[in-house]
């Protein structure tokens, strides 16, 4: 089962686009977003995925309400931590990095996905921590999403062009 992970999409919709495009190609089963989507209208856009989004809010999304009325066409977001459970594995999903190392630690899951640093990050600390960077590509020039498979792990970061 693979799951399309982006994260700091912060209004770019050609980028957002971009990346449903690559989801949908993909036949990913779930999408997560970890959190700075900033604006509804950048939410919109994931309603055209062919599977239902789990995310979570960033510090920059601010008009909360807009944004909670634009997912109930394409899934759920939740204030702090989402948890997704598939292929037997349990996902938890937070934007910023400070409760990554307590989660991993914790063991209760499969794998931590964060966002916030607008970079990378792939490594195993008892679960595996996936940050697939930013969709924006605002502050690194790189606009990345991962793709994860279930059950086996797998991680692929991929650039949007």
């Amino acid at each position: 089962m693979k799951i399309g992970i982006m994260a700091d999409s912060h209004d770019h919709v050609p980028m957002i686009r971009r990346a449903v495009e690559l989801f949908n190609a993909e036949g990913v089963a779930w999408v997560i977003h970890a959190g700075d989507f900033v604006a509804p209208f950048a939410v919109k856009e994931l309603a055209a995925l062919s599977c239902r989004v789990v995310a979570v809010f960033g510090n920059n999304d601010g008009e909360r309400l807009g944004i909670c009325r634009q997912f109930e066409a394409c899934g759920e977001v939740h204030p702090r931590l989402a948890e997704v459970e598939a292929a037997g594995c349990r996902i938890g999903v937070v934007h910023e990095n400070e409760l990554v190392a307590p989660l991993a630690a914790g063991g209760f899951y499969e794998v931590v996905v964060y966002g916030h640093t607008h970079k990378v990050d792939v490594r195993r600390e008892n679960s595996l921590i996936l940050n697939p960077g930013e969709t924006g590509g605002w502050l690194t020039g790189r606009c990345t999403v991962a793709l994860l498979e279930l059950p086996s792990l797998e991680v692929e970061i991929r650039e949007l062009t």
